[in-house]
């Protein structure tokens, strides 16, 4: 399986990092080793000081496709989550100043906890679904999809444009605004509505 990543794809989250708001989705890629064993926490990484905190919606993609029309994105997943996508934003801003690629801020172990999966019948729309982050109790994001820039269906069909898709990927589709820092100690709580989905200690 492999993991794809949407970048800047929620307004108010790009501007509080000043980018330029994209004219096609932002792509890039984590690999499975990104993914925690069950239960382990997150171990700050040796090479940052900056590690953030990035909530996003996941699909989980349940068959082989390519080049996917847009109308029929919606057969290519049944299951949605959440997870963190764990960003090194020293090391991001010092690969960015030299036009380097993101994959050592991103990509790195344990950068990427995921939720369970759950129905996607279980919401009556998923372009209107809340979705937040709490740090030690405290809300830190709060987000809801119809905020998307690229909406799911959209972001499956450009991304079969380039990637063939197989049973298992796992696409996050973006943060909202309200990203930051962690610390060792912190106890992070994600929420689809308010279904407690996922829990990660910060060690």
């Amino acid at each position: 399986m492999k993991i794809i990543a949407v970048g800047r794809n929620y307004a108010e989250h790009i501007k509080e990092l000043n980018n330029e708001q994209p004219d096609d989705p932002v792509i890039f890629l984590k690999p499975e080793t990104a993914i925690p064993l069950k239960n382990e926490p997150f171990f700050y990484p040796s090479f940052s000081q900056d590690v953030h905190y990035e909530v996003e919606i996941l699909v989980k993609i349940n068959r082989v496709g390519k080049n996917i029309e847009e109308k029929f994105a919606h057969k290519y997943y049944d299951e949605i989550g959440i997870g963190i996508d764990f960003t090194a934003r020293d090391v991001q801003s010092r690969l960015k100043a030299k036009g380097l690629p993101w994959e050592l801020a991103k990509g790195f172990n344990g950068s990427a906890p995921i939720s369970p999966f759950v129905p996607k019948t279980n919401f009556p729309d998923l372009q209107n679904l809340n979705f937040r982050l709490d740090i030690n109790g405290e809300t830190r994001q709060l987000g809801n999809t119809s905020l998307m820039l690229f909406k799911i269906d959209y972001l499956i069909s450009f991304v079969s444009q380039y990637f063939l898709l197989q049973q298992g990927d796992v696409i996050f589709t973006g943060t909202p605004k309200g990203v930051g820092p962690v610390q060792i100690g912190d106890r992070l709580t994600a929420y689809i509505e308010d279904r407690k989905m996922l829990e990660v200690d910060v060690k």
